[in-house]
């Protein structure tokens, strides 16, 4: 069930950090699985939920590197997972479920940004395959164990405004363009979050999406200087040169807060902003502040839903469906 895009005051804004957020909070006894949990967001979101007592397991790609980044930080345990690769999600799922443990909080945190057109599976765009169905297939194969309270938490961005779902070319076969396809699997993860939350909250699942900000992490490893020299994000020397990005640690905050806050008790299908809900965008004002009305259309919300559980049904993966 969808709720207003309407701001919470919830006390905390833009240079909030997660340790901040979770000042005072103990989540002894809770498991969270972070996806990407040993890089850039997702490590300082491992990092806070461990150190305010929650059991997390960091679910990475390459697990050698994640064992190496998580290795002084108690309370965190590393599973191998390929989000581009639904076999590789199954096995994940698979072994979360043998242990049968209740997840208190998943967070969608990984995601590839403006790579080179990729194709994976059966010839997807690797970006909405990834960031999205990935994701998708996750979350629903995990159900049994998010039944009976859970927060589903998906990292999206501010970037979802350049694009809504391309109905006409999805998986970009008739031309690629790397920062169309990032905006089109952003508006995806907002679009998951409004749908999963209306299948799932009478069991118990609520689900939101956020912003974190703008953050030098290795999500731009494939981006040139030059690009973000462009963009503003760099000067002509290579220095970061604008004011409003956000360190690692106050990226975090937003995820940290959307799976943890009693303010959001009772809510759902909400997209999140500088550790608050957002309001809704003005379509032409540029800022690219706020969440675009396409993004939580739940029609929208619905068609993708089916779209994204036709594709993985032909992996003989389940997707919720409504009563």
């Amino acid at each position: 069930m969808t709720n207003n895009q309407t701001p919470l005051g919830s006390g905390f804004g833009a240079r909030t950090t997660a340790g901040e957020v979770l000042d005072g909070m103990d989540l002894s006894g809770k498991l969270a699985i972070v996806t990407g949990g040993h890089s850039g967001l997702g490590l300082e979101t491992t990092k806070a939920l461990a150190r305010a007592g929650a059991t997390v397991i960091v679910a990475a790609r390459h697990t050698a590197s994640a064992m190496a980044a998580i290795a002084d930080i108690g309370g965190v345990n590393v599973e191998q997972l390929d989000l581009s690769n639904l076999d590789s999600v199954r096995s994940f799922a698979d072994r979360i479920l043998a242990v049968g443990t209740h997840i208190d909080m998943l967070i969608n945190n990984a995601g590839i940004m403006a790579c080179p057109e990729m194709r994976v599976g059966p010839g997807w765009e690797s970006q909405f395959a990834t960031n999205h169905l990935g994701h998708f297939a996750l979350t629903n194969l995990l159900c049994p164990v998010l039944r009976g309270g859970a927060r589903v938490v998906s990292v999206s961005s501010a970037g979802h405004h350049l694009s809504p779902i391309r109905w006409g070319d999805v998986q970009f076969e008739l031309g690629y363009d790397k920062w169309l396809a990032y905006a089109q699997a952003k508006t995806a993860t907002v679009l998951f979050a409004v749908q999963l939350d209306r299948l799932g909250h009478s069991e118990g699942i609520r689900a939101f999406s956020l912003h974190p900000g703008k953050i030098f992490t290795p999500l731009q490893r494939h981006l040139t200087e030059d690009e973000m020299i462009g963009a503003g994000w760099l000067d002509e020397n290579g220095d970061p040169a604008d004011p409003s990005f956000k360190t690692s640690e106050q990226g975090a905050a937003t995820a940290v807060w959307a799976a943890t806050s009693p303010n959001l008790d009772g809510l759902g299908g909400l997209y999140c902003e500088d550790c608050d809900v957002a309001g809704l965008a003005e379509s032409d004002d540029g800022s690219m502040a706020g969440v675009r009305d396409y993004a939580v259309d739940p029609k929208e919300a619905e068609r993708l839903w089916k779209y994204s559980a036709e594709l993985i049904a032909a992996f003989d993966l389940p997707a919720m469906t409504a009563e």
